[in-house]
């Protein structure tokens, strides 16, 4: 008898450590496929670069956790910031403020290379400016949450009054681009298609061939010669 239950014990066992060590390992990479990556850890630069170049940024500030363009550029030349790493199809969320009177902008796809001299050339931008206190007249292309020069926003866009904290977010999809204000999709288009490349071709960006023809590339923060903060900024890759 006893033999007869040492005997059924060991099988048991054989046969638990067979289903153990046979089952699948669950794959480490699919883990972390789509998940959140913060591009801002609210204490330092880490991760950014100026555009086209390489050394300290001295243009950009952090100020209370937020990131601060100090607005030391003398136009929209020479003093954008852009990610270390490039992106295709991605998930970009971020919270904003600006001053009376300040533009900026959120670009991606943004190529560097020694014949671009701005991160505009390249890379399309979600528009961020005063829309009411502007020391001039704005044509709506230009206007917060367009693709500037390209595309508007429609009536779903509430902006927060200067000084106040916005939040926004751009969708990126082979192609398929989306822009959200404050919890709401104000605009919605798809890249290259043929009414893209009209509005290319006879508008803004007719003399500039490279504009948002990469489909990948770096995401870039705008100095536009005003201040303006960026806060919580982070992507997922699609």
């Amino acid at each position: 008898m006893k033999q007869l239950i040492k005997g059924i014990l060991i099988v048991a066992g054989c046969l638990f450590c067979t289903h153990v060590f046979t089952q699948p390992a669950a794959p480490k990479a699919a883990a972390n496929k789509g998940g959140w990556i913060s591009l801002f850890d609210g204490k330092s630069l880490n991760g950014w670069h100026n555009f086209n170049k390489k050394g300290k940024v001295n243009n950009w500030t952090i100020v209370n956790g937020a990131l601060v363009c100090l607005g030391a550029s003398a136009n929209a030349k020479g003093g954008d910031i852009v990610t270390d790493k490039q992106y295709a199809n991605f998930e970009l969320e971020w919270s904003w403020k600006i001053e009376k009177g300040s533009n900026s902008g959120v670009m991606y796809h943004v190529v560097e290379a020694p014949k671009y001299q701005t991160t505009y050339e390249t890379g399309p931008e979600y528009q961020i400016i005063d829309d009411n206190g502007w020391p001039g007249k704005l044509e709506a292309w230009q206007k917060t949450g367009c693709d500037y020069a390209m595309h508007l926003a429609n009536d779903q866009k509430k902006l927060m009054p200067v000084g106040q904290w916005n939040t926004s977010k751009i969708v990126f999809k082979n192609g398929h681009v989306e822009h959200w204000l404050n919890g709401k999709k104000i605009l919605e288009f798809e890249a290259w298609t043929t009414d893209w490349n009209k509005k290319k071709t006879t508008g803004k960006w007719k003399d500039y061939p490279g504009y948002g023809i990469a489909k990948t590339g770096h995401i870039a923060l705008q100095d536009h010669g005003h201040k303006a903060y960026f806060k919580d900024i982070k992507i997922r890759e699609l």
